[in-house]
């Protein structure tokens, strides 16, 4: 267990210098940069079907519907990087609908009352769905931050991403929060 703590901290640490990292003279990260971070390096462990790309170099958008709590952090984050030759592009939608056409969503917690039918709306669509809600993979989303004591962890739902057509790199999978039984 020690080892895994370990390798969270040190993945964490290295997603937070990828993205313009803390100087000593920074505060210390709020908690939308490092779900923006988050956001950002799941972009690089998991892997889209072609078909979720109209060329070679189109962008790697990530959506947020509902409320958007990273004020302007998750733009900040993704500034000037690429994946793979792909620009990332930061969109709001309103509608799940719109939302079919982004690569990653970020579900706020706005739109909890409208989660079934937004889940349902984005079932056979290979959007990576990520949220911040209780029992949010349990439901179907795919990937759900979770706080453990002071820590921003992540719970994933391999089983919805794989039904997306969506290969989550196993690396990240080793990094998913599960809790206790």
């Amino acid at each position: 267990m020690p080892f895994r703590a370990t390798s969270i901290l040190v993945l964490s640490l290295v997603w937070l210098l990828a993205v313009g990292g803390v100087s000593a003279q920074d505060s210390a990260p709020t908690e939308y940069q490092i779900k923006a971070a988050f956001l950002y390096n799941f972009a690089k462990f998991v892997e889209w079907p072609p078909s979720a790309f109209s060329e070679n170099n189109s962008p790697i958008v990530i959506g947020i519907l509902g409320e958007n709590p990273f004020g302007n952090d998750l733009v900040k984050t993704v500034r000037d990087k690429t994946l793979n030759n792909r620009p990332l592009v930061i969109k709001e939608f309103h509608s799940p609908v719109e939302a079919t056409n982004c690569h990653i969503l970020f579900i706020s917690t706005s739109e909890k009352a409208r989660l079934p039918q937004i889940l349902e709306a984005l079932r056979e669509v290979s959007v990576l769905t990520v949220g911040e809600m209780d029992r949010f993979t349990e439901a179907g989303g795919m990937i759900n931050f979770v706080r453990e004591g002071n820590k921003i962890r992540f719970q994933i739902n391999e089983v919805a991403a794989k039904s997306a057509g969506l290969k989550v790199s196993s690396k990240l999978l080793s990094l998913a929060f599960r809790p206790p039984r």
